[in-house]
């Protein structure tokens, strides 16, 4: 018999380099993500924003992947043109968008700069400031989210049969750790002249990160060589229909897993936009120390993603960890709607990092038990368009919750010392950690009829399921 031939992907060095270089890019998306949370009340202060326009601009990250379906189609993008294009060409959206909103915080905008008098010739009832950051954070969007498909194809590729749970809780850990430290870094940027600081350094970090992910194409082109005659073999066998995305959305498992990502996700990110600023309000602390709070969420996951990863791939349990990780997360929720006391924060916070480490450590690599691999870029395109679904419409719900529940309350009011209510805004993150324990609960039940094996240990189901199982559910 002739004796296999050992690929990159087959040596562990390898492999666990490429997830550290694609997960730098990743990490950088998330720092700049996160970068306007702590600077909240600055660019209420310094554009005479409102906490429904600072909701909207950070919700329009999410706009081309909800309304225009990008990640879905980026999904398909990559299955069709594969990860080296499509990785390319939404990074540098990424750039774009990062640089425009940025952009829209500079004094030479805000004096007549290029695009200012355009901006400022329609809808006139929000300023030219928030306009041009709003188009920027919908590019950055369009980029970001297909970005992160492109990573997840890319670990799927590297790691399927291997380490894969570990592999993408180490890489969500890294990505996080560019959000904690924009919690940190950010409050301690800004200068009396200089007060968007913050935002350009996150703009420098994406054009690093992007430069990274140059270096990891030169591997992935190696690896592809290296496999030339398997993938050629299943090229004609493995080509996208239509119809495939359709048997994708007639899987019961995929809409529950689906729901799941989109209402948990829904009571976690926009949570994080407004987080510095709710216990800024409710504990009367500095906007450096809410800050620093809001990072721990960050950090939690940062060490216990990877762990949960791990017990994943030798135990497997993905379908009750998603479950505990929710309930966790409505419990937490419901205590900070009405939680005055501040040495708790720290605990809940830490607690939520920990709900927050266990349902993705579970819930992503449990797609490619669900989906077959040549379809994961539409799968993981599919769930992120809908994700965002909660990412563009809950952070503007959310401010204008706020701004109904304090109704009257001015910037010079809270500079004087006035403090905002967030209990009615908390309350509504509340109602989506509900929704999203009850999908786990109904996505555990499920598993057991359609036989996915989501309680397996990661090794125990080494291949995706076939075509016709998924026509069958």
């Amino acid at each position: 018999m002739e004796q296999i031939k050992r690929t990159l992907r087959d040596k562990p060095a390898a492999r666990w380099t490429m997830m550290v270089i694609v997960s730098f890019l990743m990490a950088a998306n998330y720092y700049f993500y996160d970068v306007l949370s702590p600077l909240k009340n600055l660019l209420q202060e310094n554009l005479n924003l409102s906490s429904t326009d600072y909701g909207t601009i950070v919700g329009f990250y999410a706009f081309p992947n909800t309304f225009l379906l990008m990640a879905i189609i980026g999904g398909i993008i990559l299955d069709k043109l594969g990860i080296r294009l499509t990785g390319t060409m939404f990074a540098v959206f990424m750039l774009i968008g990062a640089f425009l909103t940025a952009y829209g915080t500079s004094d030479y905008f805000r004096d007549g700069g290029i695009g200012y008098g355009l901006l400022n010739s329609f809808w006139t009832s929000y300023s030219p400031e928030m306009k041009m950051m709003t188009l920027g954070m919908l590019i950055f969007g369009l980029g970001a989210e297909t970005s992160i498909v492109v990573t997840s194809k890319i670990l799927v590729k590297w790691f399927k049969g291997y380490e894969i749970a570990l592999a993408f809780a180490l890489n969500l850990a890294i990505a996080r750790i560019g959000s904690a430290l924009a919690f940190n870094i950010s409050p301690r940027l800004v200068m009396e002249d200089f007060w968007n600081l913050p935002i350009w350094f996150a703009v420098m970090l994406l054009l690093i990160g992007f430069l990274t992910f140059l270096v990891y194409l030169m591997y992935d082109v190696k690896l592809d060589r290296q496999t030339a005659k398997s993938i050629s073999v299943m090229d004609k066998e493995d080509e996208f229909h239509l119809s495939d995305l359709l048997r994708l959305f007639k899987n019961r498992s995929f809409w529950f897993i689906t729901a799941l990502c989109v209402t948990f996700y829904a009571a976690v990110f926009p949570f994080q936009k407004y987080a510095a600023d709710f216990f800024f309000h409710r504990f009367g602390v500095s906007e450096t120390a809410s800050a620093d709070i809001a990072s721990i969420l960050y950090y939690g996951t940062i060490v216990f993603t990877p762990i949960f990863g791990a017990f994943v791939d030798k135990k497997g349990k993905s379908a009750t960890l998603m479950i505990y990780g929710s309930l966790m997360l409505v419990i937490v929720h419901l205590i900070f709607s009405f939680i005055t006391v501040q040495f708790s924060v720290y605990i809940l916070i830490a607690l939520l990092g920990i709900a927050f480490s266990l349902v993705p450590a579970a819930m992503w690599p449990a797609v490619a038990k669900i989906v077959p691999e040549s379809r994961i870029g539409s799968a993981y395109g599919a769930m992120f368009s809908l994700q965002n679904l909660g990412l563009f419409g809950v952070p503007i719900l959310a401010g204008y919750i706020l701004d109904k529940a304090n109704a009257g309350v001015t910037p010079e009011m809270i500079e004087q010392g006035a403090r905002l209510n967030y209990t009615p805004t908390m309350l509504m993150f509340v109602a989506f950690g509900v929704i999203g324990f009850v999908f786990a609960l109904l996505l555990k039940w499920d598993d057991k009829t359609s036989g996915y094996g989501l309680e397996l240990p990661s090794n125990a189901d080494p291949s995706p399921v076939s075509e016709e199982e998924i026509k069958s559910v």
